[in-house]
């Protein structure tokens, strides 16, 4: 049975940014260890021969050209950003120094 620990569950927690009280830490854990022994479940399924396929049903899938088209001004597509230097986004680092890309 695939089980996660408590501090998993808080490193989970916190990359989700969702405030867990130590009650809810429990079950949080015991939920996500059911859906990991559902996944492991599914990965146990002999799927040799079936087809890979992008929707459950049938589904042709509208494609346009991909033609070139004049981009968003720089100003604009920064204009309602937090945080930018010169012309990027500046988000906040999710892989720490030393740690592999």
């Amino acid at each position: 049975m695939p089980a996660l620990t408590r501090k998993e569950v808080e490193e989970i927690a916190l990359l989700a940014r969702v405030h867990l009280e130590p009650n809810e830490l429990a079950a949080m854990e015991k939920d996500l260890g059911d859906i990991l022994e559902h996944f492991a479940a599914l990965a146990s399924v002999d799927t040799t021969g079936v087809s890979p396929m992008t929707h459950a049903v049938p589904l042709d899938l509208r494609l346009r050209p991909d033609e070139v088209a004049p981009s968003l001004p720089v100003a604009e597509a920064l204009r309602g950003a937090p945080a930018k230097q010169g012309d990027v986004f500046v988000v906040p680092a999710i892989i720490g120094p030393g740690e592999p890309k």
